[in-house]
């Protein structure tokens, strides 16, 4: 009788010491770390579909963080999502043609802002717009299109 409570006891702790664990793990992994830049400048940028983009998410150039995502709004006129973030001002010689593209983390990993640098002489300066960006790959959109597309040939081969 006493082995068995002892089991069952030994058990349980051995359970609750396992979702504590995962729980750790969950929090440590899903990137919520603050962005903690003392001066930062506003950049807006307009996209057809913004994915599943969030507030808070990182924006980086050659992929380093240099930003974070504070608003993601809907613009009635243009029909367009207007995604507004803030960039740490030591990145203020970034070129005003530089274009912005939502990308995925890994294969389905979350989604944040990746900047690709462009050769204008004038920089990006709080209140600038970036006019050049590639919208959200929707990957259920690219499975549709393969399994009722086919392989997009519409020639015939004889």
């Amino acid at each position: 009788m006493q082995q068995t409570r002892t089991m069952e006891l030994g058990t349980g702790l051995f359970a609750l010491l396992g979702i504590a664990a995962l729980f750790f793990l969950t929090t440590q992994t899903t990137g919520n770390k603050d962005f903690d830049a003392d001066e930062t400048f506003t950049v807006e940028a307009r996209f057809d579909n913004v994915g599943s983009l969030k507030p808070r998410a990182p924006v980086s150039i050659s992929g380093v963080t240099i930003g974070r995502v504070t608003n993601i709004v809907f613009d009635k006129e243009s029909l367009e999502a207007v995604v507004t973030f803030v960039i740490d001002s030591q990145y203020d010689q970034i070129p005003d043609d530089s274009d912005a593209s939502i990308l995925t983390a890994g294969l389905l990993g979350s989604q944040y802002v990746g900047l690709q640098a462009g050769g204008s002489e004038f920089y990006l300066e709080d209140g600038s717009e970036i006019l050049f960006t590639q919208s959200a790959v929707v990957l259920e959109n690219i499975i549709g299109k393969f399994l009722i597309g086919g392989s997009g040939d519409d020639e015939e081969t004889e």
